[in-house]
C-alpha cells in the first residue's frame, strides 16, 4: 500500500513539474468560470465526461495562448475563438493536452469548444485549460436563454457531413455536428442546442433490427446521461427546452421489414415521455432526408397518428415538419447522409418553422 501512495505522490509531484516548468496554469473543469452545454456527467468535477456530439465548454480567458487539457483520445473538437474563423483539433491517443491558440494579444478572449463526432468509443473528458502562468478565467459566459434539445440518429450526428459519396468507410474525421442542421439552427435562433443522438439508432427498432423492435433504441437510452441502457441517470430538471426536435424513423424503416403500428405507438409513447420531462416545450417531429416513397408515407402517418393521439389527450404544442428529400442536387456526404449543403438547406426549413409556432423573432 505505502509503494501504491508513493507513485501516487510522485504522479502528482510530476504534473506538478511539468505545469511549472512549461510555464503554464491549469484551470480545472470544476471551476466556476466555464459554461457548459449538454448532457455532460460531472460525477468527477475535475473531468466531466460525455459521449453525445455536440456538448459545448464556454469561457473567457486571459493571455497569449490556450490549451485544452483532455482525456487522450477523446477525438476532435470545433474551435470558436473571438472572431476567427472556426476550426477543428484533435485530442489524440498519443497526447491529453492539444494547442487551441498561442501568439493571441495579451487581452481577454472568448472561447466556445464543441465536441464533434460521437463519443461513445472515445469516452472523451474535458479537464481543463492551460493557460499563461499567472493567468485566469473572465466572467463566466451568458448562454442564451432560448434552448432547443435534438434527439435523432445519424443525420443529427452530422455522419459523413465533411466527407463524399465515394467515401470507402466511416470516418470521424469526416463527422462534423458543429456543420448540423441544428447547430446552424440554433446559431440562426440564438438558442442553446442540446443535442441526444446515436448513428443507427431508431425509436422502436435500430439500423437493420429485429421486426419486433430493439433494446437499445431512443426510448431505453434517453432517461441516461451518457449513451447506454444503464449508468448514471440524466437529471431533467438540468434542461428544460422551449422546443424539442425529434428527428427519428429513418433507421426503423430499414430493411428488411418494420411494424408500421409499432413505429406508431413508439412515438405515442415517446411523446408522452417526453411530455413527462417538459410540460411547456413545443415537440417537433421530424423527417429525414435520407428516405422516401412508401418508408416516408409510413413514417408521416405514424407521426400524424401519434400527435392525433396526443391532441386526443389534450396536448396541442406537438407539431410536424417535412425535410425535403435529397435527391443528390446537393451532394452527399459519406454513405448518402446529407452534405453540408443538404444541411444548410434543412436549417433553413426549420429556423422559419419554429420562429412560426414560438413566435420568436
Amino acid at each position: 500500500m505505502k509503494r501504491y501512495i508513493s507513485l501516487f505522490i510522485a504522479a502528482i509531484i510530476t504534473f506538478a513539474a511539468f505545469c511549472q516548468t512549461d510555464g503554464y496554469t491549469l484551470v480545472k473543469a470544476s471551476d466556476r468560470h466555464f459554461a457548459y452545454v449538454g448532457r455532460i456527467s460531472f460525477r468527477n468535477p475535475d473531468a466531466p465526461s460525455f459521449t453525445y456530439p455536440g456538448i459545448q465548454i464556454h469561457a473567457n480567458f486571459s493571455g497569449t495562448s490556450v490549451r485544452m487539457a483532455t482525456k487522450a483520445g477523446s477525438g476532435y473538437f470545433m474551435i470558436e475563438l473571438d472572431d476567427k474563423t472556426p476550426y477543428k483539433v484533435e485530442s489524440t491517443k498519443e497526447d491529453s493536452t492539444v494547442l487551441i491558440a498561442e501568439g493571441l494579444n495579451d487581452t481577454m478572449h472568448r472561447l466556445t469548444i464543441t465536441y464533434a463526432i460521437e463519443g461513445l468509443l472515445m469516452k472523451p473528458e474535458f479537464r481543463g485549460l492551460y493557460l499563461d502562468k499567472g493567468h485566469t478565467l473572465g466572467t463566466k459566459p451568458k448562454l442564451p436563454t432560448r434552448i432547443i434539445e435534438f434527439i435523432g440518429n445519424s443525420i443529427t450526428c452530422g455522419y459523413g457531413i465533411e466527407g463524399q459519396q465515394t467515401d470507402k468507410g466511416f470516418s470521424y474525421s469526416k463527422q462534423n455536428e458543429f456543420y448540423t442542421y441544428e447547430a446552424l439552427a440554433s446559431r440562426t435562433l440564438n438558442a442553446q442546442c442540446w443535442v441526444v443522438a446515436r448513428s443507427g439508432i431508431g425509436i422502436y427498432r435500430n439500423c437493420r433490427g429485429k421486426l419486433r423492435g430493439d433494446r437499445g433504441n431512443m426510448q431505453d437510452v434517453y432517461p441516461f446521461t451518457n449513451f447506454g441502457t444503464g449508468g448514471e441517470r440524466w437529471d431533467f430538471s438540468r434542461c428544460q427546452p422551449d422546443v424539442v426536435c425529434v428527428n427519428l424513423g429513418t433507421n426503423d424503416t430499414t430493411a428488411p421489414k418494420y411494424d408500421p403500428d409499432l413505429l406508431t405507438n413508439a412515438f405515442k409513447r415517446f411523446i408522452s415521455t417526453l411530455r413527462s420531462h417538459y410540460p411547456k416545450a413545443k415537440i417537433i417531429l421530424l423527417t429525414g432526408t435520407m428516405i422516401s416513397g412508401k418508408r416516408l408515407a409510413d413514417l408521416q402517418q405514424a407521426q400524424l397518428d401519434a400527435i392525433a393521439d396526443a391532441a386526443n389527450h389534450g396536448d396541442n404544442n406537438v407539431f410536424r415538419l417535412d425535410f425535403t428529400p435529397a435527391d443528390g442536387s446537393l451532394g452527399y456526404g459519406t454513405f448518402k447522409h446529407p452534405s453540408m449543403k443538404q444541411h444548410e438547406q434543412m436549417a433553413n426549413e426549420l429556423v422559419p418553422f419554429i420562429k412560426k409556432i414560438t413566435g420568436w423573432k
